[in-house]
């Protein structure tokens, strides 16, 4: 069953979040109604490899939520339209804040997200470039 958000937007987005976040930002955007996961509920280990990371997302229709800028050159050496990622760029990074700055963001980005893009949030700016790039 999809969820409220999902259906409100249109758009049935999944997010696959990065080890760099905290579970509580996953738990946050669960609490909101998205469909959040984060890496090591897929992966075991530490330290997955970017490209499986990249690849799983591609194939099961994440867009990947990172505060890693190597998933933006995996991005444009890949001239691939998937997966979207968003790549958080915050002087404060914590969990309060980048949640209230990604809920802030996402209904902004949404159609973003859905066409294929890279998208990075600052604290007081989105930047957005179609894939591919």
């Amino acid at each position: 069953m999809e969820c409220f958000r999902e259906i409100f937007t249109g758009v049935l987005m999944k997010f696959l979040v990065d080890m760099a976040l905290s579970p509580r930002t996953v738990d946050f955007l669960k609490n909101k109604g998205y469909n959040a996961i984060r890496v090591n509920e897929i992966f075991e280990g530490r330290g997955v490899d970017d490209k499986k990371i990249y690849a799983y997302a591609r194939e099961n229709n994440y867009c990947i939520i990172t505060a890693d800028l190597d998933f933006g050159e995996l991005l444009a050496f890949s001239q691939s339209k998937s997966p979207s990622t968003i790549i958080l760029r915050l002087e404060d990074p914590r969990i309060p804040n980048v949640n209230s700055i990604l809920i802030d963001s996402l209904p902004k980005i949404s159609q973003a997200i859905k066409d294929g893009s890279i998208i990075v949030i600052e604290d007081n700016k989105i930047r957005i470039r179609e894939l591919p790039i």
